[in-house]
């Protein structure tokens, strides 16, 4: 019973947390210098979930050249910073990473 309270305050919790920021939206007046901090949470969240995966290799930390996740996000990053297109930069991200595990094994 202990996981499912867990798991319901968290939702609750969330969801409270989501539903705050709605509600305030047009009561409060945010400063400047908080809005633009906001403007870099999507970039942080998303280097948060992906960068921990370029180096997870199962059971193990891999930071050597050999690791095929590290090439291919290196890769997907010019990618990004050059075009600006996602949808590319996930296509060329995965043929790199895809090739590199064949290639590097």
């Amino acid at each position: 019973m202990n996981p499912w309270i867990t798991l319901v305050g968290a939702g609750l919790l969330t969801y409270g947390i989501r539903l705050s920021f709605i509600v305030l939206m047009g009561r409060i007046t945010v400063p400047d210098w908080f809005q633009r901090a906001l403007r870099f949470v999507p970039a942080a969240v998303l280097s948060a979930i992906i960068v921990p995966g370029l180096f997870d290799r199962g059971d193990a930390i891999d930071f050597s050249v050999r690791n095929p996740q590290v090439w291919a996000g290196i890769l997907a990053i010019a990618v990004a910073w050059r075009t600006k297109s996602v949808l590319l930069t996930i296509a060329v991200g995965m043929a790199a990473l895809l090739a590199l595990q064949l290639i590097l094994g």
